[in-house]
């Protein structure tokens, strides 16, 4: 069947839109219980004690982390794209790992390096003869702490994106840049960096929203923020308007970041008009200039990744967890199979609806595929109950229908099951799919649309045929992204697994909550390890794509 010219609502165009409302049922209720709820005692105690810290704190994260993954992420990138140093091939593949941590493991490790008791503060004690209390030390468990850690969590979904849109176009726009007399830096600031701002911006929003949408740290830090405001509302107070109302609160957030960003990019466009890349031979840098290429691509891997996995693997390898061995296999395994069906997922859906809001040319698709983002802004918990209340309410329905017409009760068919748990983080995580598919299918000019449809291609095949060869190396990222996200999501793990069905994620919670760091350790080691080996093939993947 073929579907219609852009403007009119294909039947492509129909089925994005009602794969998006499904993925919203729980922004929906989220809504609901905000508007029938009323403004209870609950929640009238919370806006005269803890929502000004709440907005606060939340501001702060949101400033510090933006200006901190934009500055490394942008900077790291640049370097390893457009220079040549010492040990730039390595740094390509080696500056994602930090996204293989998670923040509430990096949280952990760090508070065990810098406590008062910790290795770093006893080798100043003994090293310069320091009595306690005799010195200052920096409080990790701060809100800038905080910001810190998820600065070198969250760089490389700037960096990754960045350092894409920065190999696509190192040839012949540098080349350009340098005929009209520009050096370096201004062929940086003025050609380079415009270009490759859509990417850059959808980097740092995946940052933010996940910053925001973080429990395990800034809970474990002291720090209030809405999330953690929305669960001690929740599953403390037991109001469940007061934690939706604190949520839409949190989703007003999101919406504000993402209404600047496409405000400030105003009708801007940036498109490849060359199907042809021109490789770019790498700028050489000498002595100090090499050096301090090192220095600014090393900090970030040592600080993101190194140190962390290096305590974690310490503390594995020196007590770890007895039960490590054929259980471990099983917890993997799990991990594995969610991650990989979300992922294959997300990507199918997140292609269907970028291309039908590129289709249909107007405000409608758009918006539906913006409230499906602010999903990655709400904690995997209250998205799990919010997934909950209508697919229990479906499971019954079915249940008396089946019992109708058996005679036999079948019991719970969608709840607890493994399909409910993908729906779950699909609603969490389709946005890191969508964004970065949006920002690859952005940069495919639409002239190629139509010379696809002066050859007589419908809108199925042009995609088929042209988009999505295209689309390869951000289809790839998206699906890794959200595989590593997957790999490392609790809250909403622990509400909808079914029963006897635990992940890595939730043992490391398990043995932490308890105080068993230790042991957590060797849980919090597998989850990095296994994430690790999709980032490394992602990061593979981008240097392929550079212009031979």
């Amino acid at each position: 069947m073929k579907l219609s010219g852009r403007g009119s609502f294909s039947a492509l165009v129909a089925g994005s839109l009602l794969v998006a409302l499904m993925l919203a049922v729980p922004i929906f209720s989220i809504a609901a219980n905000l508007l029938l709820g009323g403004a209870g005692d609950t929640w009238r105690h919370l806006a005269s004690t803890v929502l000004p810290d709440y907005i606060l704190n939340t501001l702060i994260l949101c400033a510090g982390v933006g200006a901190g993954v934009i500055v490394v992420g942008v900077s790291t990138a640049w370097l390893v794209s457009i220079h040549d140093f010492p040990g730039r091939r390595m740094f390509e593949w080696a500056l994602v790992l930090p996204l293989a941590v998670p923040a509430y493991v990096m949280a952990y490790a760090y508070t065990d390096l810098l406590q008062f008791v910790g290795p770093v503060q006893t080798w100043l004690r003994e090293t310069f003869n320091l009595a306690p209390g005799a010195y200052w030390f920096p409080d990790i468990r701060t809100v800038g702490g905080a910001c810190a850690v998820f600065v070198f969590v969250l760089y490389p979904y700037v960096y990754l994106l960045a350092r894409a849109a920065f190999v696509e176009r190192a040839g012949g726009m540098l080349e350009a840049g340098r005929s009209l007399g520009l050096g370096p830096w201004e062929n940086f600031w003025r050609v380079s960096l415009p270009l490759a701002r859509p990417a850059i911006a959808a980097g740092a929003s995946l940052a933010l929203m996940e910053t925001l949408a973080d429990y395990g740290a800034v809970t474990y830090f002291g720090v209030p923020t809405f999330t953690s405001g929305i669960y001690r509302a929740w599953f403390s107070l037991g109001d469940r308007v007061a934690a939706a109302q604190l949520a839409a609160l949190l989703l007003g957030f999101v919406a504000l970041v993402l209404f600047v960003e496409r405000v400030t990019r105003g009708r801007a466009r940036f498109h490849n008009t060359t199907g042809r890349s021109r490789p770019h031979p790498g700028r050489r840098l000498h002595g100090v200039k090499a050096a301090g290429a090192v220095a600014v691509c090393l900090l970030p891997l040592a600080l993101g990744f190194l140190v962390p996995a290096g305590a974690l693997l310490q503390m594995a390898l020196s007590e770890g967890d007895a039960q490590f061995g054929a259980r471990f296999v099983d917890l993997a395994r799990n991990s594995f199979v969610l991650a990989a069906a979300t992922a294959v997922a997300a990507v199918i859906v997140a292609v269907l609806l970028a291309y039908a809001a590129r289709l249909s040319g107007q405000w409608l698709p758009r918006t539906v595929n913006r409230l499906v983002g602010l999903g990655y802004a709400v904690p995997g918990s209250v998205i799990a109950v919010g997934i909950l209340i209508p697919v229990t309410r479906l499971d019954v329905w079915l249940a008396v229908q089946v019992q109708a017409i058996t005679g036999h009760a079948p019991g719970l068919l969608l709840t607890g099951g493994i399909a409910t748990m993908v729906y779950a983080y699909l609603v969490r995580f389709l946005t890191v799919s969508l964004q970065t598919v949006e920002a690859s299918l952005g940069k495919i000019t639409p002239t190629m649309d139509d010379a696809a449809r002066s050859l007589g291609f419908g809108h199925a095949a042009t995609l088929r045929r042209v988009h999505l060869p295209l689309l390869r190396a951000g289809l790839l990222t998206a699906g890794l992204l959200v595989f590593v996200d997957v790999m490392k999501e609790l809250p909403a793990t622990l509400v909808m697994r079914p029963f006897n069905f635990d992940t890595l994620a939730t043992q490391a919670h398990a043995l932490a909550s308890d105080e068993r760091l230790a042991e957590a350790s060797t849980a919090a080691l597998a989850i990095v390890v296994v994430g690790v080996l999709p980032l490394i093939l992602l990061s593979w993947q981008i240097a392929r794509s550079r212009p031979k």
